[in-house]
């Protein structure tokens, strides 16, 4: 099945602004179909220039409700927007804003930045014909107020600290403080939570953040958890963390509601997680092996570096210190990868940071003109381990030979890292602005063991192409594009 990343790469030309954005609306949007009680589509329009004039908005994502019964028992994903299924949806990308078709079925637009970017639709099941209890009341306010949040681009945050990588649901246990911090509403499993936690009594009309701190057991948590309770009335950014409340394990999450700019409160979701906790300690304890094992490869990766640097020090000749002085930066750069790997849970690198890393060593372990210096411009993104190795071999690679062989001794110049990241590609520039390339150079016919390798990585482990031309702008760029998804064949 083809995931958001691959959909949105094959059939549009959003930003990776863009598309950072709604995999963060994707993240969150389990929590407002339950509070909707409604099954959530996302559309967006697509760029496939052989479709009809009926195939312009397709659904990229599903979600279904755990709350209600769910409208589409099949899977919408891959669909086109229909006028009479939902005629709401052209009417909210016309008008910029929520748009209701009656009581079951309403369209938001998907704001990032000053743009609308797609639109989220809410279905909710037409036979569920019965009174709205206090649960139901609660649950349909704050999903109004985080559909208005979404249509004006504030939610979800792309910068909400959190101390874990899950977060509780609505399910779980849901608190509604009015701006004073006093609770107006608790589902009973809220309660149930705050009862394992301690708490002899109920919790409407209390000070939410008062109760929770006296009933967490470390004093610096229990102030921590209060301060962002009450920093949520005032808009600040969401929380979720981990605390032990005598004896149980909670997860406990503050979320700003502030639909047109004005606070109306909050939500606190709480989630017991004691007994989860217990069966998670045997996966914890492989993950840290996990991250020990890369720990281990990169201390071993930097002792051959350091061996290999101290032989080229003895070495009188000159053609072996450099070729050793790059066997350096070689292994350099794949235990930084590692390093990162020994920090992270998910297998994922940021290669910004590697970059960043990376260039003072490539300064430091080669021979190059002391007054050239490295720049980075654009995001180079997140990726998985398996595709950050050979990524940043190429990179650091093609900015070295800039630096070695794009200008005379002694001449100050620039090299610039240009990254563009878009739904379906990572496109990176390598520009210097040195004497340009050699009369008759060709990439594929370069015998340079530098090249060579890059030619190797981009094509074999990359899937990408590689291009090295002069500049427009005078000097020399190496233009490289790696494919972020599958894009399928255009006939």
């Amino acid at each position: 099945m083809s995931t958001l990343s691959d959909l949105l790469a094959e059939h549009t030309d959003l930003t990776g602004e863009a598309v950072d954005h709604l995999q963060r609306v994707v993240g969150e949007w389990q929590l407002l179909a339950d509070l909707s009680f409604a099954d959530l589509l996302l559309w967006v329009g697509t760029d496939d220039v052989d479709a009809s004039p009926d195939a312009k908005i397709l659904c990229v994502a599903q979600c279904r409700p755990t709350t209600a019964p769910t409208v589409f028992t099949e899977d919408m994903v891959g669909a086109v927007v229909s006028e009479s299924q939902h005629p709401t949806v052209m009417d909210s990308l016309v008008t910029r804003d929520i748009v209701s078709s009656g009581s079951n079925t309403d369209s938001v637009p998907v704001r990032c930045g000053d743009h609308v970017i797609a639109i989220l639709t809410r279905d909710a099941n037409p036979t569920r014909q019965r009174t709205a209890g206090a649960l139901e009341v609660a649950y349909r306010g704050c999903a109004d107020d985080l559909c208005r949040m979404i249509s004006e681009g504030t939610f979800p945050s792309p910068v909400e600290r959190t101390d874990v990588n899950s977060s509780p649901r609505a399910g779980d246990g849901f608190i509604r403080v009015d701006t004073d911090g006093r609770v107006v509403y608790a589902s009973p499993n809220a309660l149930s939570a705050y009862h394992r936690m301690g708490l002899a009594t109920d919790l409407s009309g209390t000070d939410l953040a008062s109760v929770t701190r006296s009933l967490i057991t470390d004093p610096f948590d229990s102030q921590e958890i209060a301060d962002h309770i009450r920093a949520s009335l005032s808009g600040s950014e969401g929380y979720r963390m981990e605390a032990d409340a005598r004896g149980a394990t909670v997860l406990i999450r503050t979320l700003s509601l502030r639909p047109r700019g004005e606070s109306v409160g909050a939500i606190v979701l709480v989630r017991d997680v004691t007994e989860v906790k217990r069966r998670d300690r045997a996966l914890l304890s492989k993950d840290a092996t996990i991250r020990e094992i890369h720990h281990r490869v990169k201390n071993n990766l930097q002792t051959v570096a350091a061996l290999l640097r101290l032989q080229s020090r003895r070495l009188e000749n000159e053609e072996a210190r450099v070729a050793l002085s790059e066997s350096v930066r070689r292994v350099t750069s794949i235990a930084l990868v590692h390093e990162m790997l020994s920090m992270s849970v998910d297998e994922e690198i940021d290669l910004d940071e590697i970059v960043d890393r990376l260039v003072p060593i490539m300064l430091d372990v080669a021979t190059v003109n002391p007054r050239v210096r490295v720049a980075r411009e654009g995001k180079l993104g997140v990726f998985s381990a398996e595709r950050a190795t050979p990524l940043v071999m190429v990179l650091t690679e093609l900015v070295q030979n800039a630096m070695e062989h794009g200008f005379d001794a002694g001449t100050a110049g620039v090299v610039r890292i240009q990254a563009d990241r878009s739904a379906r590609w990572l496109d990176v520039v390598i520009h210097d602005d040195g004497r340009g390339l050699p009369t008759g150079f060709s990439l594929e016919k370069s015998e340079g063991l530098g090249l060579q390798i890059v030619r190797t990585l981009v094509s074999v482990e990359l899937g990408g192409s590689l291009g090295l031309h002069p500049s427009p702008r005078g000097g020399t760029d190496a233009s490289l594009r790696v494919p972020l998804g599958r894009r399928s064949p255009r006939t």
